[in-house]
């Protein structure tokens, strides 16, 4: 069975929906929820779904083997980054080659890089008058956003689209695909 760790920092919709989907396969399990804001929603989708959580913060994560001592402790096949919003350092990029991949709501590499998460995302879509946005689904590397791609799949974006309304296409496409492109790494 494939382990699975997931880095998130806010409300945790994404880590759950991936969850839920492995528990009902049984081909991978979650085996922690990691995350780096003591006040994420994530915290308590994990302990509804009993899955083990740990918080960390910035020291921890940038200053010492903390986080990556305990990531070796639970030797996982693939780290998934589920609205995580740092960068991951090199460290970790290079003990786990093409093992951590990142959900972004839109089309790499339009509107990617640092602060670019969220309805900064989608505002930003709808100002430059883009007429499809969606997800991109890739590696993570040193640089934001920057990794090979691995997946995207789009959605119009209408005149009448808001960032709230675009972010809900948005979320139905990461909850129908994310699960789906991590199972292709259990087959």
């Amino acid at each position: 069975m494939l382990k699975i760790v997931v880095f998130a920092s806010g409300s945790g919709s994404n880590a759950e929906r991936i969850a839920t989907y492995f528990a009902e396969k049984g081909t991978a399990q979650v085996q922690a929820i990691l995350s780096n804001n003591p006040q994420a929603g994530v915290l308590a989708r994990a302990k509804r779904l009993a899955i083990p959580s740990i918080v960390f913060d910035r020291q921890a994560f940038y200053h010492s083997d903390i986080v990556l001592n305990l990531i070796k402790s639970l030797q996982p096949d693939l780290i998934v980054l589920a609205g995580f919003l740092w960068k991951v350092p090199a460290y970790l990029t290079e003990a786990y080659p093409d093992k951590i991949i990142n959900i972004h709501p839109s089309l790499l590499p339009k509107y990617g890089g640092k602060g670019m998460y969220g309805a900064h995302v989608h505002q930003a879509v709808i100002d430059h008058g883009e007429k499809e946005s969606g997800i991109t689904i890739h590696y993570v590397n040193e640089h934001y956003d920057e990794g090979n791609i691995i997946f995207q799949a789009k959605t119009e974006v209408l005149p009448t689209d808001t960032p709230d309304t675009l972010a809900e296409k948005i979320h139905q496409l990461e909850y129908q695909y994310f699960p789906e492109v991590i199972s292709r790494f259990v087959d």
